[in-house]
C-alpha cells in the first residue's frame, strides 16, 4: 500500500533533495509540499497524508506548532520532525508536540528510509544518540525527581509496561485497553498507577520515560 507523505521545508533545495530520496521507493508518494508551517497545516488537512516530514524552523508557523496542529486535527497522521540541531531541549519539545520521530537533516540521506518505514509500521524513530541524551536530563529537571530511586522508576508490572509502550506509541487509553483485552476503566487505573509510581505528570513525560527505558519500540537507525 502506498504511503503518502507531505513535505514541509522553507528551502526548496531541501524539499527537492528529500523528494529525490523518497522517490527511490515505489511504495512512497510525495503528495504535497509546503514552504511554511501554516501551509503545512492547511495542506495536511486538505490532503490527509499518512505521514508528514517537517522542518522544525519555518516562517509563518514554526514546525513544532505546525506539528501540534496537524496531530490534533489528524491523529492518524505520523509526523517526523527534521532539525539541524539535537539539543535536549529541542528533542523534548519535539516529543511534547506529538511527533513520532526526530531526525537530523545531516542524517537524512542515511536514515530517511528507516525513519519513514518506522512510521509506516506505527513505530517511533529516534536515533540512539537522541534516545540516550534525552531522558535523564529531562527527568532530573523535574522538581523532586532527582531523588527518585531507579528501582522505583522501574517497578512496573508487566501489564503496566505493556500499557506504557502502547501509550508511548501513540495509542489512546481506549485503544490500548482494547489491544490488551481489558476494560477502559482498568487501563485508566493502570495508567494512574504508572504516573504515580514514576512521578510523571503528562503523556509526553511518559513517552520520554519509555524511550529511555526501551519500553517503546524504536526502529533501528
Amino acid at each position: 500500500m502506498t504511503f503518502r507523505i507531505l513535505l514541509a521545508d522553507d528551502h526548496e533545495v531541501v524539499r527537492r533533495g528529500l523528494c529525490a530520496i523518497l522517490q527511490k521507493k515505489g511504495e512512497l508518494e510525495v503528495c504535497g509540499e509546503a514552504k511554511d508551517g501554516r501551509e503545512a497545516v492547511d495542506l495536511a488537512k486538505q490532503l490527509k497524508p499518512d505521514g508528514v516530514i517537517i522542518d522544525i524552523g519555518m516562517p509563518e508557523v514554526n514546525g513544532l506548532e505546525a506539528t501540534r496542529q496537524i496531530v490534533d486535527a489528524l491523529p492518524g497522521t505520523k509526523v517526523l520532525v527534521l532539525s539541524l540541531y539535537d539539543s535536549e531541549d529541542t528533542i523534548q519539545q519535539v516529543v511534547d508536540a506529538g511527533a513520532r520521530g526526530y531526525m537530523l537533516k545531516s542524517d537524512a540521506a542515511r536514515d530517511l528510509f528507516t525513519a519513514v518505514d518506522a512510521l509506516r509500521r506505527n513505530l517511533s524513530f529516534f536515533s540512539n544518540k537522541v534516545a540516550d541524551m534525552l531522558p535523564e536530563g529531562y527527568v532530573n529537571a523535574r522538581p523532586g525527581a532527582a531523588n527518585l530511586p531507579a528501582q522505583l522508576r522501574n517497578r512496573l508490572t508487566t501489564r503496566e509496561r505493556e500499557l506504557v509502550q502502547l501509550l508511548a506509541e501513540g495509542k489512546s487509553t481506549r485503544q490500548a485497553a482494547t489491544q490488551l483485552g481489558m476494560s477502559v476503566k482498568t487501563a485508566e487505573t493502570h495508567r494512574s498507577n504508572v504516573m504515580r509510581k514514576l512521578q510523571l505528570h503528562s503523556v509526553s513525560e511518559l513517552v520520554l520515560y519509555a524511550v529511555r527505558n526501551k519500553l517503546v519500540r524504536l526502529a533501528e537507525p
